[in-house]
């Protein structure tokens, strides 16, 4: 899908340096620490929809320099005051917005919280700037820059434009541009049930982006 209602980019905020050593992951991504993003929303304007669920995957690198999943960040995020919601789109994702037992967080909670956590790792691995990994990276990019400028967010980790996105990295590598057939190409499950929850999809799709990127090889040396 593609979000063609984000503001327009802006340059990105310095982030404080630290004197951590540049580990394996940071110099295969030239500084970068690939996190790989997904958001469930109310529909496809990034200004108008709700932001209604957003994951996050941590990835690191091993000793033989294999891309791996660390961490998954996860949560539930309330609409903010005014938005719309698409009932095409629930349809799609399955959420109920104000169901008692989705315990969701406000978006300035959940993005805060989000980013916190995001700039430790950023700090563990000497890595200056996160990178958003996404299948059709900028829909996902444009509703979290989006949701950033709601909330007077100033310090985002992620770049601001730069991405990776899995429907391209997918159709060259293995013919494929749906999430579900380059699961299928990379001998990966996929779970109709789960399909289109925030959580299940970004893991699916550091699974895919961990094989296609191990696949190729580096050497940092």
């Amino acid at each position: 899908m593609t979000n063609k209602s984000a503001k327009p980019l802006t340059a990105n905020p310095p982030i404080a340096k630290t004197a951590i050593a540049k580990t394996a992951i940071a110099k295969r991504f030239r500084g970068f620490l690939p996190v790989v993003v997904d958001l469930e929303t109310g529909g496809f304007d990034a200004n108008k929809h709700a932001l209604l669920e957003l994951a996050a995957v941590v990835l690191d690198m091993d000793e033989r320099g294999n891309l791996f999943k660390k961490h998954t960040i996860h949560a539930h995020v309330k609409p903010f005051a005014g938005a719309s919601i698409d009932p095409a789109a629930l349809q799609v994702n399955g959420i109920v917005p104000n169901h008692p037992l989705r315990i969701a967080k406000d978006e300035k909670q959940a993005l805060t919280e989000l980013f916190s956590g995001l700039k430790k790792h950023l700090a563990e691995a000497g890595c200056s700037r996160a990178i958003m990994v996404a299948h059709n990276a900028m829909f996902d990019l444009g509703f979290l820059q989006a949701a950033v400028a709601r909330c007077q967010i100033k310090d985002s980790p992620f770049h601001s434009f730069s991405t990776f996105d899995t429907v391209t990295l997918g159709g060259v590598m293995t013919g494929q541009t749906v999430l579900s057939r380059i699961a299928e190409q990379c001998g990966l499950d996929y779970d109709t049930a789960k399909a289109h929850g925030a959580k299940y999809d970004a893991e699916l799709t550091a699974d895919i982006f961990c094989q296609l990127v191990n696949r190729v090889g580096f050497s940092a040396d």
